[in-house]
């Protein structure tokens, strides 16, 4: 399919770009993006936490009181999970969540999202376009004039713009990245996706395999 292609007040330039039907227009896989998405969000996650559990504080061993005749609970040292102070019980310990999700499977979830995109007319293309210094209030007028302001955009540029990135970086709605970084869960994250003309070109040579 062919779009219209902005440039960054928002006119139409009288150019067109296509939009692979192999990539913009299939059949969506809810399932597939729910595996990549899972395995992108636990694959964020450090995994260093961290509780003592009861061998591992520090305390003395003595026990409290004898075992019977207080009428009491049967207790042994400070340390008991059921004290203050004490360890804790079956508590979290380091591990690393990571998920691997084939690579077929990843570019059919991607594929799948940016065809949930294109169907809800949430795809903007522009020109490329860079800034010569860093200048939020540029920023702001390029979501005003492509009439997205106050909705959450991601801009996705062919290579890295220091300038364009350090523009928006003060704008909560707003984010930029390298369209050899986009995945399922950023695609889906933001009401809108606006690719340059070249980020467009770079899908539609490396989805489509």
């Amino acid at each position: 399919m062919e779009v219209k292609v902005l440039n960054i007040q928002g006119q139409d330039t009288g150019k067109t770009i296509e939009l692979k039907d192999s990539i913009f227009n299939i059949e969506p896989n809810d399932h597939a993006i729910y595996l990549d998405v899972k395995a992108i969000l636990a694959n964020r996650r450090q995994g260093t936490h961290k509780a003592k559990e009861r061998s591992e504080i520090t305390g003395s061993t003595r026990k409290l009181y004898r075992q019977k005749g207080t009428g009491n609970a049967r207790r042994g040292d400070i340390k008991s999970p059921l004290l203050r102070g004490g360890g804790r019980v079956f508590g979290p310990r380091p591990r690393d969540y990571f998920q691997k999700v084939n690579r077929k499977l990843k570019l059919l979830a991607r594929k799948s999202a940016l065809t949930y995109k294109m169907r809800d007319g949430e795809i903007i293309v522009v020109e490329d376009f860079t800034f010569d210094q860093p200048k939020t209030k540029k920023m702001v007028e390029i979501r005003n004039n492509l009439n997205i302001p106050e909705k959450k955009s991601l801009i996705v540029l062919h290579s890295n713009d220091k300038n364009v990135y350090l523009s928006a970086r003060n704008l909560k709605d707003t984010d930029v990245i390298e369209v050899y970084k986009l995945n399922t869960y950023s695609i889906l994250r933001y009401k809108h996706l606006v690719f340059t003309e070249s980020s467009i070109n770079y899908i539609n040579e490396n989805y489509d395999k």
